[in-house]
């Protein structure tokens, strides 16, 4: 699947060529850096725990411990292409990624939750705290998709 938009025909102005790695490494730093921006131009602005509980900043370790674990399988790992097994080889790559990848759904839908459940249902709180929870991790999640999936192969192999 790292490979899913190879054989799509790309207008000119986009064929990124060798600079493909580069520009998915930069987009999803980006990406991340952003999503941790919100959430602490959120935690500056609304310091109490009345405006913003603490506890819901879990959804975004959690979402970035799952872009650590996704993203250290590397793809050869996953598809079998590497002559070092390692532990529990192939399966083991596998398993590892799609806990990640489970982990960072159940963060994104726990922020959905959150959004919701805490700041949009209630009318007299304020719905930006809720929204930066939501745009962290729909940031990370991302970034995690594009340095994923978005290069042609592993930086370092």
């Amino acid at each position: 699947m790292a490979g899913f938009l190879d054989n799509v025909q790309w207008p000119a102005c986009l064929d990124l060529g060798e600079k493909r790695n580069t520009v998915a490494s930069v987009a999803a730093g980006v990406l991340f850096f952003s999503g941790w921006w919100v959430i602490i131009d959120a935690a500056v602005l609304y310091p109490s725990q009345e405006q913003l509980n603490h506890a819901f900043h879990t959804c975004g370790v959690f979402s970035t411990i799952a872009f650590f674990m996704v993203n250290a399988v590397s793809n050869g790992q996953v598809r079998g292409d590497v002559y070092g097994e390692g532990c529990l080889g192939r399966t083991g790559a596998r398993l590892w990624l799609f806990l990640g990848l489970m982990l960072m759904f159940a963060s994104l839908i726990a922020a959905t939750w959150i959004l919701f459940g805490a700041f949009v249902v209630v009318p007299s709180r304020l719905v930006y705290p809720g929204l930066s929870i939501f745009f962290q991790n729909l940031l990370i999640f991302f970034s995690t998709l594009i340095y994923k999936f978005g290069r042609t192969e592993d930086l370092w192999g």
